[in-house]
């Protein structure tokens, strides 16, 4: 299996164009899912939409967070 190359953040936080990457999914995928309240749970820091790296790999096991 290829490793798939993300940056974290220290925290533990993905910006959606990381966290999309992690998923193998596009980044308006993500944003589709936050409007429709469906996906990984995301926070809004400063702006800007984070993930953090466990909840995305609870997701990608099909584990709700």
């Amino acid at each position: 299996m290829d490793e798939i190359k993300v940056m974290v953040l220290p925290d533990g936080r993905l910006d959606r164009a990381n966290a999309a990457k992690f998923l193998g999914y596009q980044p308006k995928t993500l944003a589709e899912w936050h409007r429709l309240g469906k996906g990984p749970r995301s926070r809004l820091v400063g702006g800007r939409r984070f993930y953090f790296i466990e909840d995305l790999r609870a997701f990608a096991q099909g584990v709700a967070a």
